[in-house]
């Protein structure tokens, strides 16, 4: 390993972009309010006046600032994909996260000077793939897929000398990386052009004798009893009955973290960390920037004597999905 770990966080607001960098987030990545990025909710992201500010703040602080283009655009949409890649060199931000192999040729072409990541939505889960990005788009780093052994994270990183980030807490996907034809059936938008697993026009909420039912587009997802807490809908983290027994036939809802891996993760040479959750609050972002800024120090600082206190692991889980936690795919057995 060479340099500083870097921890990356998440900013869907000016508030949340705040937290993160006071907290001691080294990087925070953040969306334009609209399409072009994954996370597009009412109510987040960044217009250019606010971008422009929140980068200001940022950089004063010491904090880089990474801009999300990680969407697909289509045929009629392409200019307005090719303007935002435009707006985002405007603006001076650190680097851009892209997915689109025509984007990614577009920006390298008019603004060579740009540093480019792969976004974990471009699936290059080898290093041969790595290598291909690298030589087509000159790209400086890729967020791997939360599909690999942390075997394979190793070989990856001795295989390749592009920095390498992985995420280190937030929401899993069954799916390929957000590639999800569930939400395009029943909403009839795909979230890799429209950016949301479930938009918000398709999501309904009722009060009912028998709880809280939560709908897309009609499609009952889940209820939820008095008192029990109630997740953003997504069809993937829904109960459903099945062979007369009801329970979450595709995913459970959980949440990854590494604080039982980080001097692994420390001592494989990779960049950077990365916590997911644009769509959360301020305090979230501040919650869990806190803590991984402390687990991160103290796992480079002495990744021998390197335990996770139960604190950390006490308040990470409080913000967790299902208010537990995995290491998904990094514990499996597969190389």
């Amino acid at each position: 390993m060479s340099g500083k770990v870097e921890l990356v966080a998440p900013a869907g607001s000016f508030p949340a972009l705040r937290k993160a960098v006071d907290n001691g987030a080294d990087a925070v990545y953040i969306g334009f309010r609209d399409a072009t990025n994954a996370r597009n909710f009412p109510g987040l992201n960044f217009d250019e006046g606010t971008a422009g500010e929140a980068i200001a703040y940022a950089h004063q602080r010491g904090s880089k600032v990474l801009l999300a283009l990680n969407t697909y655009p289509q045929p009629g949409s392409w200019p307005i994909w090719t303007a935002a890649v435009d707006r985002a060199a405007a603006l001076g931000v650190d680097a851009l996260i892209l997915a689109d192999t025509g984007l990614l040729r577009y920006a390298r072409r008019e603004h060579p000077e740009l540093r480019l990541h792969l976004s974990v939505q471009g699936s290059a889960t080898s290093y041969e793939a790595i290598a291909f990005y690298r030589e087509q788009f000159n790209i400086k780093r890729v967020v791997l897929p939360r599909v690999l052994s942390l075997t394979q994270v190793k070989r990856i990183i001795a295989n390749t000398d592009v920095e390498i980030e992985t995420f280190a807490f937030g929401s899993l996907c069954v799916m390929v990386e957000g590639r999800c034809y569930l939400s395009s059936y029943v909403t009839g938008e795909s979230p890799n052009t429209c950016g949301a697993c479930s938009p918000a026009h398709a999501v309904q909420w009722h009060e009912t004798d028998a709880g809280r039912e939560v709908r897309l587009n009609d499609v009952l997802i889940d209820v939820y009893k008095p008192q029990e807490s109630a997740g953003y809908p997504v069809l993937c983290k829904g109960r459903f009955e099945v062979n007369q027994e009801l329970g979450y036939a595709l995913e459970e809802p959980t949440s990854l973290s590494v604080l039982d891996i980080l001097p692994e993760l420390v001592r494989s040479g990779v960049s950077a960390i990365k916590v997911e959750g644009r769509q959360r609050s301020p305090a979230y972002v501040a919650q869990v920037t806190h803590v991984l800024r402390q687990a991160l120090d103290a796992a480079q600082r002495d990744p021998d004597n390197y335990t996770p206190r139960n604190d950390w692991i006490l308040q990470l889980d409080k913000l967790a999905e299902g208010n537990t936690h995995t290491l998904g795919a990094l514990d499996r057995q597969w190389q």
